[in-house]
C-alpha cells in the first residue's frame, strides 16, 4: 500500500529517522518498490523511492514535494568525507516572458523557502543499492544566503530578459548556476534573442553549486 502523505512536520521526520541508516536496496525491498536493472540510466529512481517511501505528493507540479507543509525534498549525493558529489538541481529556468519577474515570486525561491535535505552515501565505487541513506535535516535559507541566491538569480535572469542566454555558463553565480537541462541536443525551446526576437535554444535550469550545499551540510553536521 502506498505510503500516506505525512500529516505534520513531526510525522515526516519521524520516518526521515527511520530510513536513515538503509540501504537504498533495503528500503525499495521493504516497500516493493520497482528497481530498475540499471541505475546508471535512472538517474531519477533514488529521488521517486525516497518520494514515495515519504509520502511526497506534488510529483512534477511547480509546488514543494510535501505541498501541505509547504517543504521541498532534495536528496544530495554525498562522499565518503561528506561533500556533496553533484550539484542539485532546483527548477526548470524561464527563458520568454521574463519581465516583471522577481526574486520573491521566483519558483527557485519557493522551492528553497523549507527543503528536507536527505544526504545519501554515492561514491561511484558503491553500487546503487548498496548506497546508505545518511541523516536527514531541515533547511531554511539564512538572511545571508537568501541575498546570495537573489543576487545570483537577479544577475543571471537580467541576461535572459536582454537577450544574451547564450553568455550564460555554470561559472557564473556563487550559489546557483543556470545550465542545459535536456535529455539530447536536438530537445529545443523558445528564448529572447539578442535583438528581441525569439530565438530556439536548450532548456536551461537552475542548480544549487556543491560550494553552496557543501556549507549547508557543514553548517548542520559541524563537518
Amino acid at each position: 500500500m502506498r505510503p500516506s502523505k505525512p500529516h505534520s512536520i513531526n510525522d515526516l521526520m519521524q520516518r526521515v529517522n527511520n530510513i536513515a541508516g538503509l540501504t537504498l536496496g533495503q528500503l525499495a525491498n521493504q516497500y516493493h518498490f520497482k528497481t530498475p536493472d540499471d541505475l546508471l540510466r535512472e538517474k531519477g529512481w533514488t529521488g521517486q523511492l525516497i518520494e514515495y517511501v515519504l509520502g511526497a505528493t506534488a510529483g512534477s507540479k511547480p509546488l514543494p514535494d510535501f505541498e501541505d507543509l509547504g517543504i521541498e525534498l532534495k536528496t544530495l549525493p554525498i562522499s565518503y568525507k561528506g561533500k556533496p558529489l553533484e550539484t542539485t538541481f532546483v527548477s526548470v529556468t524561464p527563458l520568454i516572458n521574463v519581465t516583471g519577474m522577481t526574486w520573491h515570486t521566483s519558483s527557485v525561491r519557493k522551492k528553497l523557502n523549507h527543503v528536507l535535505w536527505l544526504p545519501i552515501l554515492s561514491e561511484r565505487d558503491i553500487a546503487p543499492f548498496d548506497r546508505t541513506i545518511g541523516s536527514g535535516f531541515l533547511w531554511q535559507p539564512t538572511p545571508e544566503q537568501d541575498a546570495l541566491l537573489q543576487r545570483d538569480w537577479e544577475e543571471q535572469m537580467e541576461l535572459i530578459a536582454l537577450g544574451r542566454v547564450d553568455e550564460i555558463s555554470g561559472h557564473l553565480g556563487d550559489a546557483i548556476q543556470i545550465r542545459p537541462k535536456a535529455a539530447n541536443s536536438k530537445v529545443v525551446t523558445d528564448a529572447i534573442g539578442p535583438h528581441g526576437q525569439i530565438i530556439k535554444t536548450l532548456p536551461r535550469g537552475f542548480y544549487l553549486k556543491t560550494s553552496f550545499t557543501g556549507k549547508i551540510l557543514k553548517q548542520q553536521f559541524q563537518l
